[in-house]
């Protein structure tokens, strides 16, 4: 089997390349840095009173029926 088949590998992948003192170790680059949690958390600020999980249910639903009526 193709190497690329059985990472399920998309053609234009990037790989990063290890030297192991044996070989070459190739992974694949991330497409995305890493992140930390305390890296974006806040970034999109919500100012107004905490909502209740009934609400997120609620507007859940909402768009749900919106979409698929």
């Amino acid at each position: 089997m193709v190497l690329r088949q059985a990472h399920q590998w998309e053609a234009g992948q990037e790989f990063i390349a290890i030297d192991t003192g044996n070989g070459v170790l190739l992974r694949p680059k991330k497409p995305f840095a890493e992140t930390r949690l305390s890296d974006v958390a806040g970034c999109l600020r919500y100012d107004g009173p905490p909502k209740r999980i009934e609400d997120f249910d609620t507007a859940v639903d909402q768009r749900f029926k919106a979409q698929w009526s």
